[in-house]
């Protein structure tokens, strides 16, 4: 079967809440606007969901073609930000990464701290940035955690929330994962592990490796709280990692920036010869297992 594109999100604030997309342009370094703001602490290291589940409420969005970002939070005073795409620079990290970004000024920083109870920059992307990324094709990124842009599929999410309800629990959403795209129309939990090459509306995207899950997607995305120790108990038990933590989804680069929308079909033209690791051996839990309301 071929694969559709059910899905396409875009985090435009790095730990923040993701804007669902019909189309989207794709840049060589993901989809446009994608995680190209983040806060930052005193020392410059990245906020994030782990520390600070409260970003997942956070809702922003880019107007007038970038040079607006509007951003709203349960109890705040809404704030409109004229976006500063050159001026002073403060050094900033992503992990291993370290780099810059563009302060966003006073008001965004006293915004942001208040909302995150604790002191807090904002900053983008610069126009002299340059971040190469990692895996089995290299690519670029903005203030992602390491790649450009992550895949997920419904029938990963299928067979994982099968597995959960098995034991006893409730099904989680996608927004868990904050995927940039959702794959659908393939039976076969995990085939994007397989994935090498894909050509999606008029860009080519490239695998580079598969996403090793932090704490995040045990945050509820729509409250901005933490809500268990589920889907990480249950990918513990069938995704784990031979260098450690457990997987869902892959990280792929841009091979060829162009255009996605939802309904496009991806036509998948390298896979690898290795079968994805969802637990192939035992019967499968999953049959018609439903997705709940998602609010991603």
């Amino acid at each position: 079967m071929t694969p559709l594109i059910a899905r396409l999100f875009s985090y435009p604030v790095k730990g923040c809440a993701g804007t669902e997309l019909d189309t989207a342009v794709v840049t060589p370094a993901g989809i446009e606007h994608d995680r190209t703001f983040m806060a930052v602490g005193e020392d410059g290291v990245f906020r994030s969901q782990r520390r600070h589940p409260a970003l997942a409420v956070v809702r922003p969005e880019i107007a007038d073609g970038g040079k607006v970002l509007a951003l709203s939070a349960p109890g705040a005073e809404p704030f409109r930000l004229a976006v500063r795409f050159d001026g002073p620079r403060l050094p900033v990290s992503v992990f291993t990464w370290d780099g810059a970004g563009v302060d966003q000024g006073d008001e965004a920083a006293e915004w942001f701290s208040a909302v995150l109870g604790a002191p807090s920059r904002l900053v983008r992307v610069p126009p002299e940035h340059s971040r190469v990324t990692s895996g089995e094709v290299p690519g670029t990124t903005g203030f992602a955690d390491a790649h450009a842009l992550h895949v997920a599929s419904e029938s990963s999410l299928d067979y994982l929330n099968s597995r959960i309800a098995a034991a006893g629990g409730a099904p989680v959403p996608i927004d868990r994962f904050r995927p940039n795209l959702v794959l659908s129309d393939v039976d076969e939990p995990h085939f994007e592990d397989r994935i090498r090459r894909m050509v999606a509306g008029s860009a080519e995207l490239a695998y580079a490796k598969v996403c090793v899950r932090c704490p995040v997607p045990m945050v509820d995305q729509s409250t901005g709280r933490k809500a268990g120790k589920e889907p990480i108990r249950t990918l513990a038990g069938y995704r784990r990692e031979p260098g450690g933590g457990v997987s869902f989804g892959i990280k792929v680069a841009v091979v060829r920036p162009g255009q996605l929308a939802k309904g496009d079909e991806v036509m998948v033209t390298s896979w690898s010869a290795e079968s994805s690791s969802a637990a192939a051996a035992e019967p499968p839990l999953m049959a018609t297992a439903s997705r709940p309301p998602e609010s991603g």
